[in-house]
């Protein structure tokens, strides 16, 4: 379904001199900063995947989406969107993906969103029986009906998105990429939008690309994850590997209300990590190994703790996890 090989995308940056004499030298100067954004990438995913293409910030995710889908020419390699070279098709190519980016919208701002979806109904050629079986469809599964009359800048943020996503899969488009659907997003639109996705995947194959920085994304979607960092890709594999690899980290944050030392702290016999910051106390430990509920006992009662806050996992904990054991060997 798509193929990658060889992909790499490097960016020219002028180098710009201070002060308006500089400015004005920098217009006729040849001089550039080459930026490596995806550095030689191999890639392979097969009809009906949902693969999670994560990494933290500026590690070269949206840019391989942007070749993926023809909106960026690569500086070397080559791409196969289901047998088509995204950026010389654009046309062809455009029939077979649907593209959301959590930050951008493809409706028209100022018109209600049905008047949109009648729109990208005649761009794509959708018949009208296609297109009445796929908007109920969308309707049910994503609960876009209440506010089809709306313009779409009267939406909220939730309603926009879950109509963004309706918006790409109108075409019934084979492939699916989706960068960060879920940001800013509350937790029961977030489910909402997971399950639109798993029901788009199990009735109509379709393939699903996610990027996004929400771990519980990548759990609830993604039996697959490909892991890039400085522009390479670092893993990619299943994501229970992952999950064995590095267990159920969690991270207690706690202001303790007494003194203490944190070489004087119980560690459980090392299963157990303290970090100071501030005011506060960084508990971290594998919920694999350690119950919760004995850290946060250990927390409250010994340590007279208040403001307790606990985090799991971050996709930024597994990248530097990956590049600590690559670096150790």
């Amino acid at each position: 379904m798509i193929h990658i090989e060889n992909l790499t995308k490097i960016f020219k940056k002028p180098i710009r001199q201070e002060g308006v004499l500089g400015m004005l030298k920098t217009l006729f100067s040849a001089k550039y900063e080459e930026i490596v954004a995806v550095n030689h990438i191999n890639l392979d995913i097969a009809e009906g995947e949902i693969v999670g293409y994560i990494g933290s910030n500026g590690a070269g995710k949206s840019t391989t989406i942007k070749m993926m889908c023809g909106i960026l020419t690569p500086t070397e390699g080559k791409v196969l969107v289901d047998g088509v070279e995204p950026y010389k098709n654009r046309r062809k190519i455009a029939q077979k993906i649907g593209v959301v980016f959590g930050q951008k919208t493809q409706l028209w701002w100022d018109i209600p969103l049905i008047e949109s979806f009648k729109v990208l109904k005649e761009i794509y050629q959708i018949s009208d029986a296609d297109y009445k079986e796929r908007m109920d469809f969308l309707c049910d599964t994503l609960g876009i009906r209440e506010f089809l009359s709306q313009a779409v800048r009267t939406l909220s943020l939730g309603q926009r998105m879950r109509a963004d996503l309706a918006a790409a899969w109108l075409h019934n488009p084979r492939i699916l990429f989706l960068d960060e659907p879920t940001i800013g997003l509350d937790v029961l639109v977030k489910e909402r939008i997971r399950e639109a996705i798993k029901v788009m995947n199990a009735k109509y194959k379709t393939t699903v690309i996610l990027t996004t920085h929400d771990m519980q994304d990548i759990e609830d979607l993604c039996s697959r994850i490909v892991i890039i960092e400085n522009g390479g890709i670092i893993y990619d594999g299943a994501l229970e590997t992952i999950k064995h690899r590095f267990g159920d980290l969690r991270t207690v944050t706690v202001t303790p209300k007494v003194e203490y030392s944190t070489d004087e702290l119980n560690t459980y016999d090392g299963k157990v990590s303290y970090e100071q910051q501030d005011s506060n106390l960084l508990i971290k430990f594998n919920a694999d190994d350690i119950a919760m509920e004995q850290v946060v006992d250990y927390a409250f009662h010994t340590l007279k703790s208040s403001d307790l806050k606990v985090a799991e996992i971050t996709i930024e904990d597994v990248v530097r996890s990956i590049l600590h054991e690559k670096e150790s060997k």
